[in-house]
């Protein structure tokens, strides 16, 4: 399956599809803790006694900072708006290199045409280490003039391609 050539691959296979080849050397890799999550969770308004359902433990939301529905650091993005809806809205993401001590990775996004425009900044991340982490962000602005808008992010350093799933719906 290809994103650039596949309209309805997003929702085919999402961020979840695994090519277990590619799997073996990724190049890079978008880490979540726990913390992440927890802090996730309380964002979208879960309370202490269905966090500690949920994490076994005695996390609390009161223990961490409530996180942005749209940064929890996952391979990929995902924004909900209203029909003909003005769309400006960003995604904050961290990737760590797993690959090539010194390497550099550009970003293009494959993406129909739409009222919608999606930019990466930086657009380049260079790593001088492996371990390096970097972050970048993910911008979607314009007008929403379908159900479904499918797009993707691909970090390429020659030699990996780091895809990411972005679906703008209604």
């Amino acid at each position: 399956m290809s994103a650039e050539t596949m309209n309805d691959a997003e929702f085919g296979f999402g961020s979840g599809h695994i090519n277990p080849v590619k799997a073996i050397d990724p190049g890079l890799v978008y880490d979540a803790r726990e913390a992440d999550y927890v802090a996730f969770l309380c964002g979208q308004g879960y309370t202490d006694p269905d966090l500690q359902i949920i994490t076994g433990d005695a996390s609390t939301c009161s223990s961490v900072t409530a996180g942005a529905d749209t940064n929890l650091n996952y391979p990929s993005f995902a924004l909900r708006t209203l029909p003909l809806a003005s769309v400006d809205s960003s995604f904050i993401r961290t990737v760590t290199n797993v690959g090539s001590s010194v390497s550099t990775y550009k970003a293009t996004i494959y993406a129909p045409s739409s009222g919608l425009k999606i930019q990466v900044n930086p657009s380049v991340l260079s790593f001088a280490s492996q371990g390096q982490q970097l972050s970048f962000t993910l911008a979607i602005q314009g007008t929403m003039d379908a159900s479904a808008i499918r797009a993707a992010l691909v970090w390429d350093d020659g030699t990996h391609q780091v895809r990411s799933p972005i679906v703008v719906y209604i």
